[in-house]
């Protein structure tokens, strides 16, 4: 439902004044960053780039990396949070990748948003940029053979300047810290089953987004209450301008017309999938530490037993569980759409 008159004129002041607020916020913030190492003269016009905040992340880096430089990834700019476990040296030594570091605090920077916001003001304008945390794997229909490029040229050519997916939890079919498993490693070895039936949509009019839960973490933390369940739906691929800005991770965006990413009349619009691997086995530790921190989640009192229970090593599988076979099961299955993408 559209609105009309003074009070939508109202509504999209606040939302441009709100757009500028996190822009200076970001300028304010740039000083927290200080460059590692700078690649940035590596960058070309139509480079697609993608920018990423990460702690910690040494195990999954060199998949992650790989992934994306296969779908098109041009250069990564990455802004590492006081890594302890060599990530920064790893990372230093990638050709492809231009390096920040901080030890301020994540959840004090928006959870890194001011930091990426930042770094796509001063390099990201009028690139396609893909936004992601280092748990996250990018996908889109036919990526195993269309590249990103093709996608975004597409996109380009339909007048589109955003592309949306849905996060899409991932875990494996025993404990999360199953001794068995250690001498795999590729994530989706161990983590190749998901929840795909129980998914709540809710349209959020002030921004024209979506707000999708459900998943494995709804059924298996938050059954209860659901409505405390992670966000699911995200605008992670987007066409930048130095004035846009991202208001809640990447679940919204301003201003709000880039989070029409999805159709309204029974059309269906193209959209992706984020894999998400943060069930691998270290998240057991990785719960402990970020209990002690609180800086995962702007309310960490709400996660308290969240955290207990990955503490716990459970088994998420289920009866229900599907196997990850592939981007047409998923299509199949409603989570994702080719739309006009063929």
């Amino acid at each position: 439902m559209h609105m009309w008159g003074p009070k939508a004129g109202w509504a999209k002041y606040k939302l441009r004044l709100r757009r500028r607020r996190l822009l200076l916020r970001a300028f304010r913030k740039k000083h927290e960053i200080k460059s590692v190492v700078s690649r940035i003269k590596q960058i070309r016009n139509e480079d697609v780039l993608a920018f990423v905040t990460l702690r910690n992340e040494i195990d999954r880096l060199p998949e992650f990396l790989d992934h994306h430089r296969k779908l098109g990834i041009a250069h990564f700019l990455i802004v590492d949070n006081a890594s302890t476990d060599g990530s920064v040296a790893y990372l230093r030594d990638q050709s492809d990748v231009s390096l920040w570091q901080t030890d301020h605090s994540y959840r004090l920077s928006r959870l890194g948003l001011d930091w990426l916001t930042w770094l796509m003001i001063r390099h990201g304008h009028g690139h396609w940029c893909l936004t992601l945390d280092a748990d996250e794997i990018f996908i889109y229909p036919n990526w195993k053979t269309r590249s990103l490029a093709a996608l975004t040229d597409w996109l380009d050519r339909s007048g589109n300047r955003s592309f949306g997916a849905l996060m899409l939890d991932l875990y494996p079919k025993g404990p999360l810290n199953d001794t068995d498993q250690r001498h795999l490693t590729s994530a989706f070895e161990r983590l190749c089953w998901y929840d795909c039936g129980n998914y709540t949509i809710e349209k959020k009019p002030a921004q024209n987004n979506l707000w999708i839960q459900g998943g494995v973490r709804a059924r298996e933390f938050f059954s209860q209450d659901p409505l405390k369940a992670p966000t699911l739906n995200k605008t992670p691929l987007v066409k930048w301008d130095r004035r846009y800005a991202y208001l809640n991770s990447t679940h919204e965006i301003l201003p709000p017309t880039l989070n029409l990413t999805y159709g309204e009349n029974g059309e269906e619009l193209t959209s992706g999938i984020l894999l998400h691997t943060k069930f691998l086995p270290q998240i057991v530790n990785k719960s402990k530490e970020e209990k002690k921190r609180k800086q995962h989640f702007e309310n960490s009192d709400l996660y308290e037993e969240y955290y207990d229970s990955l503490i716990g090593n459970p088994t998420l599988w289920s009866q229900s569980s599907k196997k990850l076979t592939g981007w047409r099961a998923l299509e199949q299955q409603g989570l994702m759409s080719r739309g006009g993408w063929v």
